[in-house]
């Protein structure tokens, strides 16, 4: 299956990292400024938020913007309304990096989410410091030990945690660690089937979390049925990146 293949290069790349001390990127973490409200700007009562994305391919899609520069596609989606811009930092399977993430933070005033795969406190860490200000947690990589505390991590570290669910076991465990931003990926990771109607059962069962709908949205009337479902939010890309004009297609979107 493509996760368990992410998760095992993943935890590769981790066996190589260069050693660095946790409490030597705490240190640098403190000295940052504060990080820009996440929760805050996906939550308007009344109004369906857009968080979107910048990815240069995926497992799924293959190749969708692949020379894209994600400063001025930032820049665009802003302009355009973007509530937040969400950043794929993978490099083997989305061809991403920190300095994607980087571009974004500096070209862009609203908050940044850094999604990628990730399993430790370093990684968490290291997304501060990148310019994120919210990062991807995904239930189904992670045992329910860890997932609460790199749930407790990212808030110490000034990061909002997004916590990635697909079904209803997982949006209980998201509850469980704690998480009060909950993301509902209406793609199966195992089968990469889409099913749209999961964020409607996710706001039954966390009716105070902020809510945010994943994957398969390319539509307005995509769109209307995530405002049905209630949700806070949804996260955008595919659809957007490969219409010339990013920003367009997301006022178009959501007009």
């Amino acid at each position: 299956m493509i996760l368990d293949q992410i998760v095992a290069e993943k935890r590769k790349e981790h066996a190589l990292r260069d050693p660095v001390r946790l409490d030597e990127l705490w240190a640098e973490v403190a000295k940052l400024p504060p990080s820009r409200p996440f929760a805050a700007a996906i939550r308007t009562p009344g109004t369906l938020r857009v968080i979107a994305e910048f990815k240069r391919r995926s497992p799924s899609a293959g190749a969708i913007r692949s020379d894209g520069n994600p400063a001025d596609i930032a820049r665009r989606y802003e302009r355009a309304g973007a509530a937040a811009i969400s950043v794929l930092t993978d490099a083997r399977f989305f061809d991403g990096s920190s300095a994607d993430l980087r571009a974004v933070h500096f070209a862009a005033q609203v908050p940044v989410l850094r999604k990628d795969f990730l399993l430790d406190e370093r990684d968490l860490l290291q997304a501060r410091l990148f310019g994120a200000d919210a990062a991807l947690l995904i239930v189904r990589i992670l045992e329910p030990a860890t997932l609460r505390a790199l749930v407790d991590v990212a808030r110490r570290a000034g990061l909002a945690a997004l916590v990635e669910a697909h079904d209803d076991r997982e949006i209980e465990a998201a509850l469980a660690a704690g998480a009060d931003l909950i993301g509902v990926n209406h793609r199966d990771l195992d089968t990469l089937a889409i099913d749209l109607s999961l964020s409607s059962r996710a706001r039954a069962l966390a009716p105070n979390a902020i809510l945010v709908g994943e994957s398969g949205i390319q539509t307005r009337d995509d769109v209307a049925r995530m405002r049905a479902h209630g949700v806070d939010a949804i996260l955008v890309g595919e659809s957007l990146l490969r219409a010339p004009d990013p920003g367009a297609a997301l006022a178009e979107l959501i007009a």
